[in-house]
Order: C-alpha cells, then sequence, then structure tokens
C-alpha cells in the first residue's frame, strides 16, 4: 500500500510505503526506470501493444536514489517493489481518487499507468489497472471521462462554462449577461467546492437562487427558495454503479410525503409554466405509476435490457467482460496503450510522455504544513453529515498532526488552534496521532460548517494539469494555538 496516510487499508498490507504528498510520479517512473534496468520489461507485449515504449525508455532519468531524495521513499524499497512487479505473473494496480487531486494528478496516473504497460500486465485475470468499472453505463451515450468535456461549438450559444475549481472566479467574469439566477441540485457546492469563502460570496450575489435538498446543507442556506426534494427509496429508478457491472431496478419503498417532488415532476410542472413543449418526452407525467412507465418505455426502446427482466434482479451488463482489455482493444487513436500520446499533449498542454513535476505550490514558512482533505467512512463527501447516528459514532472533526509537527510547533492533545492561509481560515482541535506524516495536517473533507468544518476555505481554486478537476491537496497552511 502507497499512501502518506495510515489508513485501515494499510493496516493489512505486508509493505507499506509513505511517500511525500504529491510526488507519486516521481516514485512510479524509478519503479519503471528500475524495471527496465533489470530487463523485466515484456518486450513481447510491448512491441504489440504500446505505442512509445522507446521514448517512455529514453525519459526514464529519475532513479531509485533520485525519487528517494524526492519521495522520502528508501531506495532500496523502490528496487523490491519493483522487482516484485516485474517477477510476479499477475499483478493488479488500484489507483485511489487521492492521486488525481494535487495539480500534477493527471501526469501521476500516467505514470502509475505506465508500469502496467511495460509489464504487460493487462488482458488477463487478476492484471490491470483498477479505477472505475463504466459497465454498466450502458443508456449514456457518452461515457466518462470524454462526457465531462462536452463540445463547446455544439451547445453554442446556450452552454455558459463554469469550472468548478474556479468557481467563484467563473462566475464573477461572466458579463453579458451576469448570472442572475442559479437552481442547485444534487450537490452541495458551498462545502464541496475550492475557495469557499469566495463560492459563498458569488452565489449570495445571484439575485435569486433556488435549491432542491432534503436537508439544510450550506448551500441550502444560501437559498432564496428551498425545494424539499425526493428521497433515493421514494421514486422509482434504474441505475448502475462505477464499482461494479450490474444494472439494477431500484423500486419506490415509500411515497414521497406531503408537497415534495422529485426533480422530474418539478421539471414537467415547470416546463408547461414556461409553455416549453416535451416533444421527445424526456420528462415524465407525475406519479410513480406513469415515471414506471416511462422507465419502461426508455429501457425496452434501447434494446439491450427488458425492463420486466430488470424488475425481477439486478442483471449483469449486456456484452459485459469478466477481465477488462481481455480483447486487447484499446480505445485510443493508434489502439495501444500510449505512452507516447499526441492527444495528452493536445488536449492538456503537457509532455506527450508520463513525467514528474512538482505540485504547484511550495512551503514557504517552517511552521507551514501540506493540508490534506480525504474521505472518511462515515459519510460520502457532505452526505450523511445531518445524521444523529452517524455522530454518535463519530468523534468531531480535529485536525490530525504528527507527533514530530507537534513537538516542534508547541502544540500539545486537543489544543484549540486556528488553521489559515491566503484564501481563508478554520478553527479547531489538535489531535496527535502516529497515523500521520511529518510536514502533513489532515482533516476530512465534507464536514459541514455548522458542524465545525468547512475545510474547502482552505483550498485554492485551482485546476489539475488533466481533467478539469481540483488541485484538493495542494495547499499549505499555518497553525497557531488560540484561546477557545
Amino acid at each position: 500500500v502507497i499512501d502518506p496516510r495510515r489508513t485501515p487499508t494499510s493496516d493489512k498490507a505486508d509493505i507499506i510505503v509513505r511517500p511525500t504528498p504529491g510526488t507519486d510520479a516521481a516514485l512510479a517512473l524509478a519503479i519503471a526506470n528500475t524495471i527496465v534496468i533489470e530487463n523485466l520489461v515484456d518486450n513481447d507485449f510491448v512491441s504489440k501493444y504500446v505505442k512509445g515504449y522507446e521514448e517512455f525508455r529514453k525519459s526514464l532519468t529519475i532513479t531509485a536514489e533520485d525519487a528517494e531524495s524526492i519521495t522520502g521513499v528508501p531506495a532500496e524499497a523502490i528496487q523490491k517493489i519493483a522487482h516484485m512487479i516485474g517477477t510476479t505473473k499477475n499483478v493488479t494496480i488500484s489507483a485511489g481518487y487521492g492521486l488525481q487531486r494535487y495539480s500534477n494528478g493527471g501526469q501521476t496516473i500516467r505514470a502509475i499507468l505506465s508500469i502496467i504497460a511495460i509489464t504487460g500486465k493487462t488482458g488477463r485475470s487478476g492484471c490491470g489497472f483498477n479505477y472505475a468499472n463504466l459497465q454498466s453505463y450502458i443508456f449514456d451515450s457518452l461515457k466518462e471521462p470524454l462526457s465531462y468535456y462536452p463540445d463547446k461549438q455544439a451547445d453554442a450559444p446556450f452552454r455558459r462554462c463554469v469550472s468548478m475549481p474556479r468557481f467563484a472566479e467563473c462566475v464573477d467574469s461572466i458579463k453579458d449577461p451576469a448570472i442572475k439566477f442559479a437552481w442547485f441540485e444534487r450537490g452541495n457546492p458551498v462545502t464541496q467546492l475550492p475557495d469557499s469563502d469566495n463560492v459563498i460570496r458569488v452565489i449570495e450575489n445571484i439575485e435569486f437562487k433556488v435549491v432542491i435538498e432534503q436537508f439544510m446543507t450550506d448551500t441550502a442556506r444560501l437559498a432564496d427558495i428551498v425545494l424539499p426534494a425526493k428521497g433515493v427509496f421514494e421514486q422509482p429508478d434504474v441505475i448502475g454503479s462505477y464499482w461494479h457491472p450490474y444494472i439494477q431496478y431500484r423500486p419506490a419503498f415509500i411515497p414521497y410525503p406531503g408537497d415534495v417532488m422529485p426533480e422530474s415532476e418539478i421539471y414537467f410542472h415547470l416546463l408547461r409554466l414556461l409553455d416549453i413543449p416535451d416533444e421527445e418526452g424526456y420528462f415524465p407525467s407525475p406519479g410513480n405509476e406513469n415515471f414506471d412507465k416511462w422507465l419502461s418505455l426508455r429501457i425496452n426502446s434501447h434494446g439491450k435490457v427488458n425492463f420486466d427482466d430488470l424488475k425481477n434482479g439486478p442483471l449483469l451488463a449486456p456484452g459485459y467482460e469478466e477481465i477488462a482489455y481481455e480483447s486487447m482493444i484499446f480505445e485510443t487513436p493508434s489502439g495501444k496503450i500510449e505512452l507516447f500520446s499526441d492527444t495528452a499533449a493536445e488536449l492538456w498542454g503537457v509532455s506527450e510522455l508520463p513525467g514528474y513535476v512538482k505540485s504547484g505550490t511550495t512551503q514557504h514558512e517552517r511552521n507551514e504544513l501540506r493540508l490534506l482533505t480525504p474521505c472518511i467512512g462515515s459519510r460520502i463527501h457532505s452526505q450523511f453529515g445531518n445524521l444523529d447516528s452517524i455522530k454518535a459514532i463519530v468523534s468531531a472533526p480535529s485536525f490530525e498532526i504528527s507527533n514530530a509537527d507537534a513537538s516542534n510547533l508547541g502544540l500539545c492533545e486537543g489544543d484549540y488552534v486556528i488553521i489559515s492561509n491566503d484564501y481563508g481560515s478554520l478553527r479547531g482541535n489538535i489531535h496527535i496521532s502516529g497515523r500521520v506524516s511529518e510536514g502533513m495536517i489532515v482533516f476530512p473533507n465534507g464536514i459541514w460548517k455548522n458542524e465545525g468544518g468547512g475545510v474547502n476555505a482552505l483550498i485554492s481554486p485551482k485546476e489539475t494539469d488533466m481533467g478539469y478537476g481540483a488541485a484538493f491537496h495542494d495547499n499549505f497552511v499555518r497553525i497557531e494555538r488560540i484561546d477557545k
């Protein structure tokens, strides 16, 4: 397990590697370099299925010794891992979402993927790069990640593109006309977007805000109107997952109460009030019975799944593959795994080859620590923060730091502190932990402001190198003990 923090997963590991945050690409490239040096490359696989290996091989300048000085991981450990990967028949790499949340996240993922490519660890059982399983997304005409990047020309002039990491900056800059009305649903941007103090400011400045919500979240508190949303058990639906390949019918178990309306019914009534025709039948008539009929028509017309069969139980996605890329067909311009990618350079302005670039923010002062904002098992980002059952079993959020940093900064367990940087500040208690590496401070994301959270006030509005993601982990903070 490779993680700067000790986690329940790393507690199960045979080997634990704790690199300096943001340096995983250097670690991966040193592993790849060692594999090349030790002649552990699967040359037959590379010649058939990999584009740009020679260019990649020549670019590998980071040795295990170099990586030790960059990552803090001993060169001997790097060499051992490289040898394990190169000499083991079946190897799977499972890359978590935290890796992409640095300014160098895209290139980091590419660097890690290169290890699988040069050792031929794909297309057979027990091998691969495990990130997401989108086989159940059979009703999407455009799958991730392409669905994140709509064609701006095709959507002109109706689409106003707003970068989520740079939300406040983008909304401020939109003129002629400025945004005067905002509609928020299925999200809690005040809690989840970077630079949240400015997010609050720009949302407050929008003339009219509507939020569809079940709970009074940090975002809902800014609304002019809150429309009560249905719960997941109150309307039928057909759902997939990016963790398994099954398509499922989810029936409604209880009626939605009082004046609650599902979003589909809100849209239905708005169309009529605005005298907008729904010629394609996108929005079903009100009532779960009508929604079921609409689902049946949509599913059956798709031709790959029968709705009645689906109601009898989960179904494997049509065309289901047990082993990813067993056909060895790759949907890239070259039809191969592309270590050298013209597309990466054209779309994102990064190098055609995987590489290591320092993450964008550097430490300036002795008392500055890198802020990490991981997920926690008791919630999904900002969901479930309202539940008393969660609060009863999960301790109040606190700032975790290492024993070494606590000693250097003169802090004791439970001290009340203010954590700050150029973007905002947050107050809370210190928790000293051996599960946190020196030089970092950890506070979970998704904790609502009214329960002592709002950590995204400390997150800079910065995009990652690829994919328009937010560089959540590229931030440093100062710590000062204060009176409570």
